[in-house]
């Protein structure tokens, strides 16, 4: 494992803030210090937002997104980079080209397109750039079912064959893997495909009964990237981040947070601990 200054992993999210705190940089922030790593950010964005829906956007212009890259690359150890909200094409071209500062460090690209709430997170224009310029340089892309089929032009899979046949479609994009998140399929098991050259992992979980899922797609892929920055292969990484994230959302059935799609519970683990003391 390799460490920094101060003997902590650090990671790096790439994203866009959420005011209502369960999804984007505070949720990967959140998910980060959870998993014992420490969290260094990059903001794309300003959302208004809450359980509800995003009431307005305002993207950060590219000189101050690059500037933000540039400070953390020349003074923090950043051992893996997350990526989520970029927003427009020229946030997604900015941060495609001052990826190289990190040195090599794994990057785990979360194409945030669409909130839960339905709200539009990425302008159509961009689309074509997350496919030319992030999928290239990432280390695992992690698309639900509606923006794999969204990026791919096609029908949202259903079954696991379609899953795999369409996380092979983005692979072929330039990513080292593909992660297919089933969160939002059918059935009693939420299924996800992890999809590399030489094959295929399958990860299930039970699904849990609950609205309560703002922020899981955030969560997963930061949760990634802590474990990625901890020194774990990428399928002990992708493991270690389903079933955290399993434990949030089965945790934050009673968070009770907002009127609408509530969070999940990053740090649970923290709230059982106070409970036994």
């Amino acid at each position: 494992m390799t460490e920094g200054k101060h003997g902590r992993p650090i990671a790096l999210t790439i994203a866009g803030s959420d005011s209502s705190g369960g999804a984007g940089i505070q949720a990967d922030l959140k998910t980060f210090s959870a998993l014992g790593v420490y969290g260094a950010t990059v903001i794309t964005a300003i959302t208004a937002q809450n359980t509800q829906g995003v009431q307005g956007v305002l993207t950060l212009p590219p000189d101050i997104i690059a500037a933000q890259m540039s400070s953390v690359a020349s003074d923090l150890a950043v051992r893996a980079v997350k990526t989520g909200m970029l927003g427009d094409r020229a946030t997604v071209e900015t941060v495609a080209d001052g990826f190289h500062q990190f040195g090599g460090a794994p990057l785990v690209a979360d194409p945030v397109m669409v909130a839960t709430s339905g709200d539009v997170l990425l302008a159509p224009d961009a689309i074509d750039a997350v496919r030319t310029r992030l999928f290239p340089i990432a280390t695992i892309v992690t698309p639900n079912l509606r923006e794999a089929a969204r990026l791919l032009d096609a029908p949202v899979a259903v079954t696991e064959a379609e899953m795999e046949a369409q996380g092979r479609a983005l692979l072929a994009l330039g990513a080292k893997a593909v992660l297919m998140k089933g969160g939002h399929g059918e059935g009693p098991e939420a299924i996800d495909l992890l999809v590399r050259r030489e094959g295929s992992e399958r990860f299930s979980a039970p699904r849990v009964a609950t609205r309560n899922t703002h922020g899981t797609g955030c969560t997963l892929a930061a949760a990634i990237a802590a474990r990625l920055a901890e020194g774990d292969d990428l399928a002990a990484a992708v493991g270690a981040a389903k079933a955290y994230v399993w434990k949030a959302i089965e945790a934050g059935r009673t968070l009770g947070v907002g009127k609408g799609d509530g969070p999940v519970d990053h740090l649970h683990a923290l709230r059982k601990s106070e409970t036994r003391s």
